[in-house]
């Protein structure tokens, strides 16, 4: 665990530690997600397409999908 502190700025500095866990380097970006009264820190994906990829792919029942299409006809 680290701390950081809030400059006059409103800013922090991103510690070390967190840093190389993220395997982040000045000027990447980050995304800062709030869920209730807790912030995350994480990677901005350099491609979406590959962060998102294969996300669903437990979403529907086998076959599920084939179903669907073959309906289309």
């Amino acid at each position: 665990m680290s701390e950081a502190t809030l400059s006059s700025k409103n800013q922090i500095v991103v510690p070390r530690e967190a840093r190389e866990a993220l395997g982040v380097h000045s000027g990447d970006k980050l995304l800062v997600v709030v869920r209730g009264n807790t912030v995350v820190i994480l990677p901005r994906p350099r491609s979406w397409t590959k962060a998102l990829r294969g996300l669903a792919k437990d979403a529907y029942p086998k076959d599920y999908l084939k179903g669907e299409r073959g309906s289309w006809d």
